[in-house]
Formats: structure tokens, sequence, C-alpha cells
């Protein structure tokens, strides 16, 4: 086994990771200051939707009875989905296409009410009507869409693999045999290393910062799960971890809807091709997701696939 992180650096490392710290944790070499996460003045302002009705749609009759809109967002992935502890308030790419999709359907994005959903619950919170529409690194699949429908997707991701800085058996997917991986349960990532790579040993957790928390304690060997969330990691402490071999997986993130819902689904695709068009896509990529240093892909093309 490599040479442990001094503890100096291990508790910088787990400091800066820790939601209750962010703000305030020296990350990285000695002297240097924070990775910083998005600037709320940096942050784009989308139009309101004046007059906006979709009566077709159950789901967002509810959410005007209501006031407002419920959607179902993750709290621990840097750059994508982050809730800060102190102030309550949510922050990354997922969040601001939460907010484009809000104003597209009339509400404003301040009024959004964020429930944090783990991966295991997403189609669960969906069915049961305790959300109405779900951001958060959401794999468009087949068997999912038996369950939930997608709009977008509006980003595509793929499975990659984060491991320590001194790590340098560890290359690729091929090289997990006997090493401790840990991902999400529930989670698609999980269910691939489950099923092409049987030799690993799987650990799996709710969330995917308790598997960092374990990885820079060599609790586990490696973390596995979509690109775009080991980037946000990896870009809080990159003296402690790393990005290693190229992705192995196509990962589409769509928004989940209630499945019945073609009117509220073909709403929101309509909604992404105007905020990609109109260069509110790029902006938000910019301040958020673009913090970890990866430059703006285009988007992918959106699946409209009919109703069901």
């Amino acid at each position: 086994m490599p040479a442990r992180l001094p503890a100096r650096r291990l508790v910088r490392a787990l400091a800066c990771l820790a939601l209750t710290a962010l703000a305030a944790t020296a990350c990285g070499k000695d002297g240097s200051p924070p990775v910083k996460g998005p600037s709320a003045e940096d942050l784009p302002k989308y139009e309101i939707a004046q007059g906006f009705q979709l009566a077709d749609s159950t789901t967002w009759t509810k959410a005007k009875r209501r006031g407002r809109l419920v959607v179902g967002v993750k709290e621990d992935q840097p750059y994508l989905g982050e809730k800060d502890p102190a102030s309550g308030s949510y922050s990354g790419f997922d969040i601001e296409i939460a907010k484009m999709m809000s104003a597209s359907l009339g509400f404003d994005p301040k009024t959004i009410q964020y429930k944090t959903i783990a991966s295991a619950n997403r189609e669960t919170a969906l069915q049961n009507g305790q959300i109405d529409y779900y951001v958060g690194t959401y794999t468009i699949n087949d068997n999912r869409k038996k369950l939930v429908g997608f709009a977008g997707p509006y980003y595509q991701a793929g499975q990659s693999l984060l491991v320590r800085k001194d790590e340098d058996e560890i290359k690729g997917p091929d090289d997990l045999a006997g090493k401790k991986v840990c991902s999400a349960a529930g989670a698609t990532p999980y269910q691939r290393i489950e099923a092409d790579y049987p030799k690993a040993d799987l650990v799996a957790y709710d969330t995917y910062s308790i598997c960092v928390d374990n990885l820079l304690t060599y609790q586990v060997d490696a973390v596995t799960t979509d690109d775009a969330i080991l980037q946000g990691y990896a870009a809080k402490v990159p003296d402690e971890l790393k990005l290693v071999g190229k992705p192995f997986s196509e990962e589409p993130y769509g928004i989940g809807v209630p499945r019945k819902d073609n009117a509220l689904r073909f709403a929101l695709d309509d909604a992404l091709a105007r905020h990609e068009k109109n260069g509110d896509w790029k902006k938000a990529y910019d301040v958020t997701l673009g913090l970890s240093g990866v430059p703006a892909p285009k988007p992918p093309p959106i699946d409209r696939y009919p109703a069901s």
C-alpha cells in the first residue's frame, strides 16, 4: 500500500470536502486559496414566462394551486447539486437547470422548494407525487423509462474512476479486481460495476460524499460514478484526488417527471431547447460545473420520444 497521506494533509482534504467547511477551508497546497464554488452574482437570470398555461399536466396544475414547484435534487455533488448547510441554499449546474425549467413553466425560480432525494428513492418520489420533477445527475435508460418519464437529455456524462493521487495500480475498470470500490446504492454506476466487473469488491452508500471520505481515509481504493460528479470532488482537493482512465459508459442526464405526464415532459423539452439556443445553458455551465476546469461541451440532442 502506498504511504498514507500526512495527517495534516488528510485533515485538510476532509475539511475541504465537508459541506460545513467549504467556505472557510484552504484546500490544496499550503498558502493556496480555496477552490471556489459558484458566485451568486455571476449566475444567469432566467426570464419568467408570463401567462404560461399547461392545463393538460396534472403536475403543473397542482403546482400552480400550490404556488411553487417542488424539485428533487442532490445536495453533496460539488458544482452540480450542493447544499450550503449554513444558509440552506442549493447551487450547481443541476440547480441552474431546475431554475431554467421553473422560469419556463411560469414560476419564479426563487420560489422553488428543493428536496434532497437519494438515488435509490428517485422513482418512488416521482411516482408518489413528493416532487414535481427531478434534476440530479439522473441517467436516462430504458428500465427507468418504464417507471418515470424523462425530458432531455441536457448533459452527456460517462462513468469514470476517482482514486487517491498516490494510487498507481488503478488506471481503469480492468484494474479493479480485488479492489474495494465505492458507489451509490441504486445508481447506474454501481449496477455496471456489479455486472461488468464482478471481481471488484463493491461497497455502497447513500451518497458519494461518504464514498469520497472513505477514499481519503484508505477505507476504499476507488470511487466510481459519472465523470462530471468526480470532476467536482477532484477539483475541491486536487492535491489528494485524481480521475484515471477514460469514461467507460454513456450517461445522458435527464429531468425526471411522473411517467404519465407527457404534457410536462414535452414542455420541459421545449424549455431546454430554448435555454440552449439563447445561451443560458452555457452561461450556467461556465459558472458552475465549468469551475472544475472542464470546458462546456455541446449539449446532447434532446430525445423527444413518443408519449406512452
